[in-house]
């Protein structure tokens, strides 16, 4: 049986169960409840920005999370500049870095149980643009430590 728990409820007890969560109860989640899951977690980017480790950065990044039952990707972008970061509808402006992974792993990744740099060695995480900022951008984040 899969767990319902939704992010938005608690990021620190949502990263805490996906560690403990076996990875065919998270896919069943993610194919149940995508949409439940994946949008809380982007839209609480903004609470977790780190404005001080930003600096003068103004970037826009899109996150293309793949592996939605019908084949295709879900698509979300973040605006950072000024000190602060914004979720906003994609197309607003070209981005300077787009990453592409699973929900698997976008979701262990952004509940501190997965590193962006170990799936970007492993080819789950893949980047293009400013490959300068595929280091520094999960820096910018504070992730739960589950």
């Amino acid at each position: 049986m899969v767990m319902k728990i939704n992010p938005a409820e608690g990021r620190a007890a949502f990263a805490t169960w996906v560690k403990q969560a076996p990875d065919d109860d998270l896919r069943r989640l993610l194919t149940e409840s995508r949409d439940d899951v994946l949008v809380p977690l982007v839209e609480g980017m903004p609470e977790v920005f780190r404005a001080d480790r930003a600096g003068t950065l103004d970037i826009v990044v899109h996150w293309r999370v793949t592996g939605r039952p019908d084949g295709g990707e879900d698509v979300f972008e973040l605006h950072i500049a000024g000190g602060r970061c914004v979720v906003r509808d994609p197309g607003t402006q070209a981005p300077q870095l787009t990453l592409w992974l699973d929900a698997l792993d976008f979701v262990k990744m952004t509940t501190g149980n997965a590193g962006a740099r170990m799936l970007f060695l492993r080819g789950k995480l893949r980047a293009r643009g400013d490959l300068g900022l595929v280091n520094r951008f999960p820096a910018l984040f504070d992730v739960p430590r589950p």
